[in-house]
């Protein structure tokens, strides 16, 4: 909706009227005004809100977590004023760095333009409220934290396998259903196969994905049990997961542990008791979200509850927002065309799309939709493309006629505009670096490295101080192969080069310690010293050597006799670290041994507090049976089956945006950041949007898996539509979904850079980035030629390749 629609903010003269005759302390006021005056139009309608449900949706670089903290701070400015209570502002977001960096922009806000004491709010990701509140009520929740231990698991964790063991044994006749397929000959050895498939890989995957989407959305196994009578494919794929479900959920709760849903669960438990209920909205004076589009059903019913002063126990994922007049002081800020999280989240930007449309319809409704970060031709590019995409979607999905409501498009329609003469951001809408937009079609992956290697010597050349570069890549694959090619390039030329994907490896600490430990326990194991070895190696703390030679005779490597051969210093160098290590086992206790392996290892602050979170949750979970044997076990659960998240120290934004770096870097891991040059280097159909395909070892099931089929099928019951698909339009759907999303992640790549984003699609790429020397024709992303004939001034003659700085 445009500006002159929005009934909330008022006209400055009204408000420096109504400012200068109630404020007992002008000079705040004035404070207040002037923070105000200083933003955009969009950040202006965020900062005037002052009661009541409002939505923001933003356009890439709008300014979102700026003028959220201009608005809260207004906000907590106000609540000094009008009440003396101390009811606190509760700012929400999505991580943990986005976290840090609004609360720190909140402070300076509070201090620095508005004289206020730093307080008054508080900011959490989502899970972090939620844990608060059950922790406060333990006795509701049922959650106590010192007998609980906290896990994200993988289709591959031990409570995923054993749920599906224990279905296969209470449900043979689903099962051998499951087993014949569509047709089945009886062959013994295809028996086992099958077998094999469906106990290590459908039904581990379909046990992971149900879990997720039904436990994040509040849906219960008997509540997939009742939608699964509306179904009529022949293995009742829902029924199946419920009942995996279910296995899954006594598991936990046998063992006392807990998954990041369980969190949002206990809170919601918390406060469907009237007294807590009241407690906590009593100490809330309103909720501000960031990143709303990554909100799950159970995340905003629970902001919802939090921000409302009605009977929240009536409030559901689906109630519609009440009047204008409502006591919901909730303001949600998001970017539903940033919704990147949805295939492998509950998330799904049709929420937050809701919210909006509900919003509007109460005229709650401002758009953000002035950004400066970007030169000129980069948003004219992401604005193309976002159309051009929207229409495709349309012509496939609509037969072409196009209604303003369709939510079967990829992206919500509004347009990135520039901002306005003498806006407050520095340096905004930047001079185009080249022509700003550089598109490319090489020969091969080697001819992009080639041209890619130049064009970064090029920006880099005169002062690389001045300049931020980064290289997204849709794969960490794509990044490790990018990385090893452009080393001895940027070696030559001084250029920092950081691999993110290498350095930010979710599960190295616990595989390192793992590693040292199984030698520990076991020395004379050839392939446990050579890990062991392999992992010193790596961190640099014994020369690289001939390690198979070391590894073969491990009693001789680690103890020689009085007849061996002497032993190079190399070799005794490794023999003394081991011997350490052995006697290190023997005589300190063993909850105190993965904090000395650490400290051996050399880790850095980082990953020394990273170890310390291991070893606090390895000593926890063998508690009470505290062994060797046991410490093993339960660290090769976390390195095989759980993504065990490191404890950061460091800003990612600063690490990954320093000046002077060229930053190799996923698509994803990219959201929220910027840098001046952005390069986009394998733009292939096979990877965006990607195609649906059947692993050929399931195919004996249909064209289509069962985890996607079910996830289509739960967000259809979610989402209300009157029928649930089945079998052949949920695979659509689920299609659609994963297109949708690709495209959402090429506008978020593109909307990075600040100054030239450089695309290529090279005519021959790999078939996949496990093997990239197998090298066969690629059709390039759609979008790509798409843009090449809208901006034709901007293909690069690569017969005539000039210097474009």
């Amino acid at each position: 909706m445009s500006d002159t629609k929005f009934t909330v903010p008022v006209a400055q003269e009204s408000l420096h009227l109504e400012l200068s005759e109630r404020s007992p302390v002008p000079s705040l006021r004035e404070k207040i005004l002037a923070i105000r005056n200083s933003l955009r139009p969009g950040q202006q309608q965020m900062a005037d809100w002052q009661s009541g449900p409002l939505a923001i949706s933003a356009v890439p670089g709008a300014g979102k977590s700026t003028g959220m903290a201009a608005a809260a701070a207004i906000a907590i400015a106000r609540q000094y004023e009008r009440s003396s209570s101390r009811r606190q502002l509760v700012v929400v977001t999505f991580t943990r760095s986005a976290a840090a960096n609004i609360k720190a922009k909140i402070r300076k806000f509070l201090r620095d333009d508005l004289s206020l004491p730093q307080t008054g709010f508080f900011v959490y990701t989502l899970h972090g409220l939620a844990l608060n509140i059950a922790s406060r009520h333990s006795d509701l929740s049922g959650l106590q934290l010192e007998n609980v231990t906290l896990i994200t698991p993988t289709q591959s964790h031990r409570f995923i396998r054993t749920a599906v063991e224990q279905w296969i044994a209470n449900n043979p006749e689903i099962y051998l259903r499951l087993l014949e397929g569509h047709q089945f000959d009886g062959e013994e050895t295809e028996r086992l196969r099958r077998q094999s498939v469906l106990r290590t890989e459908v039904l581990p995957e379909l046990a992971n994905t149900v879990i997720h989407e039904a436990k994040s959305s509040g849906i219960s196994p008997e509540k997939l049990r009742e939608w699964s009578k509306q179904t009529t494919d022949e293995y009742a794929i829902l029924s199946v997961a419920a009942g995996l479900y279910e296995q899954y959920q006594n598991l936990m709760r046998s063992r006392d542990f807990i998954d990041y849903d369980d969190m949002i669960l206990a809170a919601l438990r918390v406060l469907e008791n009237d007294s807590a209920r009241r407690i906590e909205q009593n100490q809330i004076f309103a909720v501000f979200e960031d990143e709303a589009q990554d909100s799950s059903p159970l995340q905003t019913q629970l902001l919802e509850i939090l921000a409302s002063d009605v009977d929240s126990s009536l409030l559901t994922p689906n109630s519609p927002l009440p009047t204008p007049h409502s006591p919901l002081n909730l303001v949600r800020v998001g970017d539903p065309n940033q919704a990147i999280n949805s295939t492998f989240t509950p998330a799904d930007p049709i929420y937050f799309r809701q919210f909006c449309e509900e919003c509007d319809r109460i005229e709650r409704l401002a758009t953000m939709d002035q950004a400066g970060r970007s030169t000129r031709i980069i948003i004219e590019a992401a604005n193309f493309a976002l159309k051009w995409i929207n229409n495709q979607s349309l012509a496939k999905t609509n037969n072409g006629q196009q209604t303003p409501d369709n939510r079967q498009v990829p992206f919500r329609l509004q347009t990135i505009r520039p901002v306005e003469t003498g806006d407050p951001q520095k340096n905004a809408n930047p001079a185009p670096i080249g022509r700003g937009l550089e598109l490319y079609t090489p020969r091969d992956i080697h001819h992009t490295v080639e041209l890619l290697s130049q064009r970064v010597i090029e920006l880099f050349g005169e002062d690389p101080t001045q300049n931020s570069a980064a290289i997204l890549v849709r794969e960490n694959r794509q990044g490790r192969w990018l990385a090893e090619a452009l080393t001895p390039v940027c070696k030559e030329h001084n250029i920092t080069l950081y691999d993110v994907g290498e350095r930010d490896r979710r599960s190295h600490v616990p595989q390192e310690i793992l590693a040292l430990l199984q030698f520990c326990d076991r020395p004379h194991s050839p392939d446990y010293l050579k890990a062991a070895l392999e992992a010193l190696v790596q961190r640099q703390l014994i020369p690289t050597q001939d390690l198979n030679a070391l590894a073969s005779l491990p009693e001789e490597f680690l103890y020689p006799g009085p007849l061996a051969a002497p032993q190079p210093e190399t070799v005794q160098k490794a023999a003394r670290l081991c011997r350490n290590l052995l006697r290190a086992r023997l005589e300190l206790p063993l909850y105190q041994l993965i904090s000395f392996l650490a400290l051996t290892l050399n880790y850095d602050q980082a990953e020394l507090a990273t170890a310390d979170k291991l070893a606090e949750r390895v000593n926890h979970q063998i508690a009470g049976n505290s062994s060797m044997g046991g410490m093993l076990s339960a660290l090769s659960e976390i390195v095989s089956s759980e993504r065990f998240e490191p404890v950061e120290t460091e800003d990612s934004e600063e690490r990954y945006t320093r000046r002077g770096q060229l930053t190799i870097i996923t698509m994803h891991k990219a959201k929220g950041l910027d840098w001046d040059y952005v390069f986009l280097p394998f733009l292939h159909e096979n990877l965006i949007p990607g195609r649906f395909w059947v692993p050929p070892q399931s195919q004996f099931l249909g064209d289509f898996t069962l985890s996607e089929v079910a996830r289509a099928q739960i967000r259809a019951a979610l989402h209300g539509e009157s029928t649930i698909p089945d079998v052949t339009q949920a695979w659509e759907q689920a299609k659609h979904l994963k297109i949708s999303e690709e495209y959402r992640l090429l506008y978020v790549a593109m909307t990075r850079a600040k100054r030239l984003v450089w695309m290529s699609a090279p005519q021959k790429g790999p078939f996949t980035w496990s093997k990239p020397d197998n090298l066969q024709e690629q059709a390039p992303c759609p979008v790509f030629p798409a843009l090449k004939r809208q901006f034709p001034e901007c293909v690069m003659n690569l017969g005539v390749m000039t210097k474009q700085v």
